[in-house]
């Protein structure tokens, strides 16, 4: 019998829809309590069927065991600001009791021979159906803007390339994601005086913000 795609996907997509309201929700105690909020910002999506599909069977994966052995079928993107960034937010995930951490793949610190850098996990969230609660694998992929970027550009060339880059391209991709990687060191270096010149720039916006809200009498008309 065919699979009905749409009914086996539903709970990937509420699990994405939940965590990216959850991780939002993180970002926003963060801002209340006037402190450095470690995500920038939150995506996430579930994997068309015709990648499913292709990935399964690129890696041999069977078709009925999908759910056991594929664990990006949901996947959510954290950016940070700074490497040291991403480190307090696998933290964060791994204190959480509403989903469980199962594996950690750590690209920054063990980067790819590509020079892709960015920190995997995947986790097990429980979401609640009319049948009773599932247990669903989803990665959670955590990197800084710079690493971001490289990713992005790395993805695009490698659906024209179908992965098989000339070693021009390749050299060139590997010296931009040292540059890359680069910005951050030097982000890190300079990240007190970042964090202080946002916040004077944040307190800025809210006194200008009251300002207009709250004219002096002379200036109301």
């Amino acid at each position: 019998m065919e699979r009905d795609w749409n009914l086996f996907l539903a709970p990937y997509e509420q699990v994405v829809s939940e965590l990216k309201v959850k991780l939002r929700g993180i970002r926003k105690q963060y801002r209340e309590q006037n402190g450095h909020v470690p995500i920038e910002f939150v995506t996430g999506r579930v994997k068309p069927v015709d990648s499913i599909l292709a990935k399964a069977k690129l890696r041999g994966l069977s078709v009925e065991r999908l759910e056991e052995e594929m664990s990006d079928i949901a996947g959510l993107r954290i950016m940070c600001q700074f490497v040291d960034d991403i480190h307090q937010v696998v933290q964060i995930l791994r204190n959480r009791k509403d989903m469980k951490v199962i594996q950690e793949r750590d690209y920054i610190t063990n980067k790819k021979e590509s020079g892709y850098r960015s920190y995997h996990l995947v986790i097990e969230y429980p979401v609640q159906l009319v049948t009773g609660e599932k247990k669903i694998l989803a990665e959670i992929q955590i990197r800084t803007l710079a690493m971001n970027f490289w990713a992005t550009i790395e993805h695009s060339l490698n659906y024209k390339y179908q992965g098989v880059f000339p070693e021009q391209m390749s050299e060139r991709l590997q010296r931009a994601a040292e540059a890359a990687y680069q910005l951050d060191e030097e982000m890190s270096n300079i990240r007190e005086e970042i964090q202080e010149a946002q916040r004077l720039f944040s307190h800025g916006k809210k006194r200008q913000y009251y300002q207009q809200q709250n004219p002096k009498p002379e200036e109301r008309t």
